[in-house]
């Protein structure tokens, strides 16, 4: 790997960060950016084929089967995609001497920290620590589980690799928590949100960001400085500081809307009604704490995003009209 501007594989272009990938990581190199069209992630030999048409320098996968639910009823597909195929690009990616970049979740954490002898440490949300990487994952969904067997297929490849785990993600395009709620506000006369987990909203875009720092501190002005490459390998915790419920999330959306835009047309704030998780049941189980501690990836690239409020502002100030 010598190239003064790396080719870089962009692959789920039209997802929440996969579009904000597009113009962060610019600067970074020659960006071939693919959606679903062309390429199918379920599809492991059309995955081969393409990686060895591009021949990129960088692998960056930001696509990913996200709908949590549905992975209940469709299993298999879901691992096909989540499981499967990032261990096939990590195989082609050490073929070509590539680094590759991927995106997991929180959910891969059950919500409740263990020791080794299996005890609950603390049953107290408020008592909870972030999780940070070296805690023992255990999903409590199908998604989650998928997404740790992609975690574990991109670690037996041996290939150059980070892992960047993320939660509660949302932008300003795209189907996500807080356009869902925007949508709502403007349809309903009240809204009933779970107020019993807790996690950290994340802004597509400064995940997208901080991709870009990464990249720009591993590959230098001369090419791929492999050593580096190798020695910073790992899974790192990406999130915004501070936490919150769903209900907090939505209830801090509505505010500041209201504020900036007085004119959107939301029902009020007061109109969200905090509720338990059992009477908005749903197929796949949720953890109820998911907060992921960032000091990591704070220490090792300097990066630290701001706070999950100050996220949130700076969202709604750049492209909600």
């Amino acid at each position: 790997m010598g190239y003064l501007s790396p080719r870089i594989m962009l692959i789920g272009k039209n997802g929440q960060i996969g579009w904000e990938l597009q113009r962060s990581l610019a600067p970074s190199g020659e960006i071939v950016a693919l959606d679903r069209d062309r390429l199918d992630l379920a599809d492991a030999d059309q995955i081969r084929r393409r990686v060895r048409e591009i021949k990129p320098g960088i692998i960056v996968n930001a696509a990913a089967y996200t709908a949590v639910d549905r992975a209940e009823e469709e299993p298999e597909l879901a691992m096909a995609v989540n499981g499967s195929a990032p261990g096939v690009l990590a195989e082609e990616a050490k073929h070509l001497g590539a680094f590759i970049i991927h995106y997991s979740t929180d959910y891969v954490f059950s919500g409740h920290r263990e020791s080794e002898c299996q005890e609950l440490i603390t049953s107290s949300i408020g008592l909870q620590k972030p999780y940070v990487e070296t805690d023992k994952p255990n999903p409590l969904n199908i998604y989650g589980q998928t997404k740790l067997a992609g975690e574990r297929a991109i670690e037996a490849a041996g290939v150059p690799h980070l892992i960047l785990r993320i939660g509660w993600v949302y932008g300003t395009r795209g189907r996500n928590f807080m356009l869902s709620v925007l949508r709502l506000a403007r349809e309903q006369e009240e809204l009933r949100i779970v107020d019993d987990q807790v996690g950290v909203p994340t802004w597509s875009r400064l995940v997208a960001e901080a991709t870009a720092q990464i990249i720009a501190q591993i590959f230098s002005p001369v090419g791929v400085r492999n050593s580096l490459a190798t020695e910073l390998s790992g899974i790192y915790h990406l999130s915004a500081g501070g936490q919150t419920t769903w209900y907090g999330f939505a209830r801090e959306i509505l505010d500041r809307v209201q504020h900036l835009y007085p004119n959107y047309g939301c029902l009020a704030p007061e109109r969200l009604k905090p509720i338990h998780s059992h009477e908005y049941p749903t197929a796949a189980r949720r953890p109820s704490y998911s907060k992921l501690g960032s000091d990591l990836v704070h220490r090792t690239f300097n990066i630290k995003l701001p706070s999950w409020q100050d996220s949130l502002q700076m969202a709604l100030e750049s492209d909600l009209r």
